[in-house]
């Protein structure tokens, strides 16, 4: 399934359902948010997409310490965690999901090459879910892979 039609899914049963959902992008730089806007109807879904690129931004607004981004770096599980449970936090929503990774081309090392991504999902009952993936591609391609993804686990959030 691509984008288009995935995020055309996760608007209908999020309305059906009354859900709300927030997103902090990091290396997707705000393709979730855009990915769910396209689709009409979305107003009533999306409250708000945090582009954290910066280390400073997802301290800033979505609370991650800046002390564990130094410690564990910005991709890792630790920072999605938080980037997750932070954007639900801060926007007063149902479903929020996070993405942090390096797309690449540069940027990459031994322990996290590139097409490294981290995601959390903090779903409305208070759980925070992370996942770990490695994609193959050019950064367009990571990018792309990694929305993907991150409407996944929206989609599944919303279906439990």
């Amino acid at each position: 399934m691509n984008t288009d039609a995935l995020s055309e899914k996760l608007v209908r049963l999020c309305r059906t359902k009354n859900l709300t959902v927030a997103t902090a992008e990091s290396c997707t730089g705000g393709m979730v948010a855009a990915s769910i806007t396209s689709v009409p109807g979305s107003s009533a879904v999306l409250d708000r997409g945090f582009v954290t690129y910066s280390n400073a931004a997802k301290t800033e607004l979505v609370g991650v310490p800046a002390a564990l981004i130094d410690s564990v770096g910005a991709v890792s599980e630790a920072v999605a965690r938080l980037m997750a449970q932070g954007a639900k936090q801060r926007a007063g929503v149902d479903l929020a999901v996070s993405v942090t990774g390096v797309a690449g081309p540069d940027g990459g090392s031994p322990e996290k090459p590139v097409g490294t991504v981290w995601f959390g999902l903090a779903t409305a009952d208070g759980q925070v879910f992370t996942h770990h993936r490695l994609f193959p591609g050019d950064r367009q391609a990571i990018r792309t892979a990694s929305t993907l993804f991150a409407l996944q686990l929206l989609w599944d959030g919303a279906n439990s």
